[in-house]
């Protein structure tokens, strides 16, 4: 599926091919791994400063107690605090229905502005009115400093970025291209493990395809970061880099060749997918920017356990 006519893709190819030529930035990339949700979380060093992003950080969470724990973002906080690095920007792929975001305590800590794509805006109508969240719960992105529009450039100190929206898994999925490197979140995965599943409220399988091709467009040589490894059958180690070109060649759902009613059709049969373990608490925080629902009476956030509203879908 060719795009035409595309100014953010056209822009973030040239900034990707800069990189790569004689006098441009590549960053720095030290990820961490949490396993317990399968997630990664990447802080991005510009070369020539002390700037840096960090990207979807987790904060740990027990639902049989109910309880936080920093003990895994700290890891990050202290390799950044360690190498003296100035964060500029925290940074939010899309509300993340597998883990609680640890952006406010990384702000906290170490500073910084936190930001997410513009259309989280619809995720909170989506999911406020699921959790009726009531008239106290704005719906209008403030609980983050930056809501950033497709196309929308920043800095990190001299590391030139992008925001590239990618709707499809979530209705506010954002791909940030820094430099030659592109973290795409829960858009891709690994190429042997595939792609992100579309059957939460305000997915979409259809447009998933369109952001992936988009994705694909971009030169080759792309370093591609992303948020998730499952272990893929038959690996037996952890991955979360590879390159545009190769998902455009191997990706098991959507290499080159497959049509977008093949795709489709694939991610409509795979709705018998289970329920995150930590959707319905991830969600109401992950809205709120990373923030807990503010104290009762007594003193104590509480999160909602909505019955029977997110029933499986049984196969």
């Amino acid at each position: 599926m060719p795009f035409r006519h595309d100014p953010v893709r056209d822009k973030a190819t040239y900034q990707i091919q800069r990189a790569h030529g004689p006098t441009g930035l590549k960053p720095e990339v030290v990820s961490f791994f949490d396993q317990a949700t399968n997630t990664v979380s990447h802080v991005v060093r510009d070369p020539a400063s002390r700037a840096c992003a960090v990207i979807d950080p987790v904060l740990d969470f027990d639902p049989a107690s109910g309880s936080t724990d920093t003990r895994g973002v700290d890891a990050l906080i202290s390799y950044v605090e360690s190498e003296s690095l100035e964060v500029a920007l925290i940074l939010e792929t899309h509300a993340h229905a597998d883990h609680l975001s640890a952006a406010p305590h990384v702000q906290q800590r170490c500073g910084g502005q936190t930001a997410i794509g513009e259309h989280i805006v619809q995720v909170q109508d989506i999911f406020g009115q699921a959790f009726n969240a009531g008239d106290e719960f704005a719906r209008d992105g403030s609980q983050f400093d930056r809501l950033l529009a497709d196309g929308e450039a920043f800095r990190i100190g001299a590391l030139e970025g992008m925001a590239v929206y990618v709707p499809g898994h979530t209705p506010a999925c954002m791909a940030y291209v820094i430099g030659d490197a592109i973290f795409s979140g829960d858009t891709l995965f690994m190429p042997d493990y595939g792609t992100a599943r579309c059957d939460f409220p305000g997915g979409d399988a259809r447009q998933l395809y369109r952001s992936i091709r988009r994705l694909m467009s971009l030169p080759d040589t792309a370093r591609l970061f992303l948020c998730h490894d499952y272990l893929a059958p038959g690996r037996d180690q952890f991955a979360w880099e590879t390159t545009i070109g190769a998902e455009r060649l191997h990706n098991v759902h959507v290499h080159e060749g497959v049509s977008e009613e093949a795709f489709v059709a694939m991610r409509t049969a795979r709705r018998t997918l289970g329920m995150p373990r930590l959707l319905l608490p991830s969600v109401q925080v992950n809205m709120r920017g990373g923030q807990l629902p503010g104290p009762e009476g007594n003193g104590l956030s509480y999160l909602k356990l909505p019955v029977n509203a997110f029933r499986p879908v049984k196969g």
